[in-house]
């Protein structure tokens, strides 16, 4: 049996919505046929993947596992399309995803000596969405701050880069230049602690925003940023975004006591162009540890 990639987008829409009448909008259906085609989809995976009652819809295991591999599976049925489209045309292209902090113009240019065949193009990501531009394939190799999802990508490791804790320029410890993670356990971390397995402060508990839910953390730096300059808590990021995100109400201390992001090129594991290899090697030999 051969899942249906029609049928799994038109789940992931009743999964988000928690509706399917709100989800049949969504997809320009009625809601008859839409409830059909999740039936036939249950049949094909002899699963029940929603609980329906007066309550609304609501994800049974078996949805809560399909939604968690479908998003990166449609992603990845994008990126092929996008990437037979781009095949088609005369010139190839190569897309290079970086982000702040990260310079790459040196190396961009060495590239495009080496391979003037290409057609190069540079996408600005950001560290909230690196992922999501290698799996629907808007780039073909990106600069990145290490963890990756396992098993997708091919990782080349490049170098450690300190990490820095942003404050109110306020704040009492603002006028230092280094503080350690212990002196911070007064401040509220308005991330995920994922992000810093060396946090032992206090955590939000309730919306940092009227717009957010109790217990959600900010989604992008420019959000986060905007916490601690209000004064809600303080922000842990990579020492080379500092720079980029400079502003008079928030100081930039680098922080002891918590391990450095690993700054890394990674590119789908899958892919076969050359010069994928080649770029890797020139990016390792340009950005890498030198010799011992």
């Amino acid at each position: 049996m051969d899942l249906d990639m029609r049928r799994v987008r038109y789940f992931v829409a009743v999964a988000e919505e928690c509706s399917f009448v709100r989800a049949a909008s969504r997809l320009y259906m009625t809601q008859p046929a839409l409830s059909r085609q999740i039936r036939a989809l249950e049949e094909d995976l002899s699963v029940v993947l929603f609980l329906r009652d007066r309550q609304g819809t609501v994800l049974t295991r078996a949805g809560h596992q399909l939604l968690e591999d479908a998003r990166p599976l449609l992603a990845m049925s994008q990126a092929v399309q996008q990437r037979v489209r781009m095949a088609n045309r005369d010139v190839n292209h190569f897309a290079i995803g970086f982000m702040p902090g990260i310079v790459v113009t040196p190396i961009v240019r060495e590239f495009a000596a080496m391979a003037p065949q290409l057609d190069i193009e540079v996408v600005h990501t950001s560290i909230t969405d690196q992922v999501d531009f290698l799996i629907d394939g808007r780039v073909d190799v990106c600069y990145v701050r290490l963890p990756l999802p396992e098993g997708m990508f091919e990782v080349v490791p490049l170098f450690p880069e300190p990490r820095v804790v942003a404050l109110p320029s306020a704040h009492p410890l603002a006028e230092l230049k280094a503080v350690h993670v212990e002196d911070l356990r007064d401040m509220t971390l308005l991330q995920d602690p994922g992000d810093v397995p060396e946090w032992r402060g206090r955590l939000p508990r309730e919306p940092l925003a009227p717009q957010m839910d109790a217990g959600r953390y900010p989604v992008t730096i420019e959000e986060c940023l905007e916490g601690v300059a209000s004064g809600a808590g303080c922000y842990v990021m990579p020492a080379g975004m500092a720079g980029f995100y400079r502003r008079d109400d928030v100081a930039y201390l680098t922080l002891e006591g918590v391990a450095p992001r690993m700054v890394a090129l990674a590119y789908s594991k899958h892919r076969t162009m050359p010069e994928l290899s080649q770029f890797a090697e020139l990016s390792r030999r340009m950005l890498g540890p030198g010799p011992d």
